[in-house]
């Protein structure tokens, strides 16, 4: 498939016409890159990408993706524009993921081609608002603003009620990303800070980086209060280590946790983080946030940022972990 979207890329980078104007953006590496004024046909080869651009109303213009109705299926129900990817005659600009070795062929191809990255939620909000700067429209620049204000009005809230808490007060939480194989998320990473807002400790300080392999015995030695599994990771009671982690606190106090998944899963690199935040928050402390009601803060979410009017029953599924109903 990687290889079949490079040569799609390339070919749509070849036919694409001259643009009248451009402008010069700097991606998330610091590149300056010379992009189409305005960008009305993109390629997101980022899987995570894929969220932002639609946070900014600007999902239509997404021609070329890489994810799939089956591996995100509210995604292209929320942006059913995504069905008819790879349907262009050309290409104004493509975001690639950082580090991604394709990048050198398609900006030979002289394809406005940003390289983007973040592992923040300072970094997030810059590349929003650069790649809102490549769509180049006031609503999408309007759009960043609201967004960058929400997630940090959520960082505040949450912070206000978490901050004051001891060690003692806050559990041991184990990010567990995949369970065959056995991978969990670190520290100086975005799941480590939602972990913290929240009001909690990263099991797995001592481990950096996301996505790291270990070994069940570390796993037992953590010993952690909570696990939350991540949206793709399957269930832990019907994994190998069913046995092998029944003695783990977490699962004796029936405190594993099944993560959430949208648009792409909250608990990564998306734009519902925003929504992880407080999420997290009310299941490591509901005492805390005894208010909060997650069906209708996600309601509003997805009309305020995907112009999609979920109804409560699509909000409810969200929550309980569950897929959309299809059809």
């Amino acid at each position: 498939m990687k290889t079949l979207l490079h040569a799609s890329l390339l070919a749509l980078g070849l036919a694409a016409a001259g643009a009248a104007s451009a402008m010069t953006i700097t991606d998330d590496l610091g590149q300056r890159v010379e992009v189409p004024h305005p960008a009305q046909l993109i390629a997101d080869a980022w899987y995570t990408h894929h969220s932002l651009l639609m946070t900014l109303g600007s999902g239509n213009c997404i021609v070329v993706a890489v994810n799939h109705p089956q591996d995100w299926p509210r995604m292209f129900q929320v942006q059913s524009s995504l069905r008819q990817a790879l349907q262009a005659h050309g290409v104004d600009a493509i975001f690639v993921p950082a580090g991604d070795p394709d990048a050198v062929s398609y900006r030979q191809a002289a394809i406005p081609t940003l390289s983007m990255q973040f592992t923040t939620f300072d970094a997030m909000q810059r590349s929003l608002l650069a790649t809102a700067q490549v769509v180049d429209t006031a609503a999408a620049q309007r759009r960043a603003a609201a967004y960058n204000r929400y997630l940090e009005m959520q960082i505040a809230a949450v912070t206000a009620k978490t901050a004051a808490l001891t060690s003692a007060q806050r559990p041991r939480v184990l990010h567990i990303q995949s369970l065959h194989p056995l991978k969990i998320d670190g520290s100086a990473t975005l799941i480590d800070r939602w972990i913290r807002l929240a009001g909690g400790q990263n099991a797995a300080a001592q481990v950096t980086g996301n996505m790291k392999e270990v070994s069940p015995e570390q796993v037992i030695a953590w010993d952690p209060d909570v696990i939350i599994l991540g949206a793709g990771a399957g269930s832990l009671a019907r994994s190998d280590y069913a046995a092998l982690f029944s003695g783990l606190k977490a699962v004796r106090q029936h405190r594993v946790l099944q993560n959430l998944s949208g648009v792409f899963p909250w608990d990564r690199y998306g734009t519902e983080a925003a929504q992880q935040i407080q999420w997290a928050a009310k299941q490591l402390h509901p005492e805390l946030f005894p208010q909060l009601d997650m069906v209708k803060a996600t309601q509003r979410f997805y009309q305020s940022f995907f112009d999609y009017p979920l109804r409560p029953d699509e909000a409810r599924r969200i929550i309980a972990a569950l897929p959309p109903i299809s059809g």
